[in-house]
């Protein structure tokens, strides 16, 4: 399985995964998105065996091109392409929290073998580990919003915990895709939520000092 959608905005185009929730790569044009894509199938891999899948993706295969907007360029998949919009089926929806939960385990594990202080940017920018995870932890608690799931600040790892297994709950349902005025597919919420974690675990790895 390798369908691919690609997310077009001025100056970024997102290549993400249909069948992979998290797998999304950027690029400044649609091949360049698409190459990313493929160059980090070994780290995907990490995720996807972690949640007891076999993962041995074939060439790309484009199934949707969908404008993106401003929070594409920025550096975020933010469009809802029309496929998420279908009904997702129950093994689907398990399978997606199985990855999802798979990107929490190897983020916690990336964090607890890194250094407080990692190594900044070019331009001398980049949040540190714990400031990394608080990150992570509060775009969750947004997102989770837009699945109907509403919880205050985590302010222990049981109520992280607690406020996770929602999320995981909620999102392990069978779904009718639902329209986005509601808030967001449970397809797209999956997608990403995981993508956002999965991109913070390679970050910190490609930070350590």
């Amino acid at each position: 399985m390798n369908r691919v959608y690609l997310e077009l905005g001025a100056k970024k185009v997102f290549a993400c995964s249909f069948d992979w929730p998290g797998w999304c790569r950027s690029g400044k044009s649609e091949e360049a998105a698409l190459d990313t894509l493929m160059n980090y199938v070994p780290r995907y891999r990490v995720i996807a065996e972690r949640a007891g899948l076999e993962f041995e993706p074939g060439d790309p295969v484009v199934v949707e091109r969908t404008k993106g907007d401003a929070t594409t360029d920025f550096g975020a998949p933010g469009a809802i392409p029309d496929l998420d919009l279908e009904p997702e089926a129950a093994d689907e929806a398990a399978r997606a929290v199985a990855l999802l939960r798979a990107s929490w385990a190897v983020f916690a594990e990336v964090a607890a073998g890194s250094p407080e202080e990692l190594r900044k940017g070019p331009r001398g920018g980049g949040r540190d580990r714990d400031k990394m995870v608080n990150h992570v932890v509060e775009a969750e608690r947004s997102y989770a919003r837009q699945i109907g799931v509403r919880h205050k600040p985590p302010k222990d790892e049981a109520a992280l915990a607690a406020m996770r297994e929602e999320i995981a709950e909620v999102l392990g349902r069978p779904s009718d895709g639902g329209p986005p005025d509601r808030g967001w597919p449970a397809r797209y919420a999956a997608r990403r939520i995981t993508w956002h974690v999965i991109d913070h675990i390679w970050e910190m790895e490609d930070r350590r000092i």
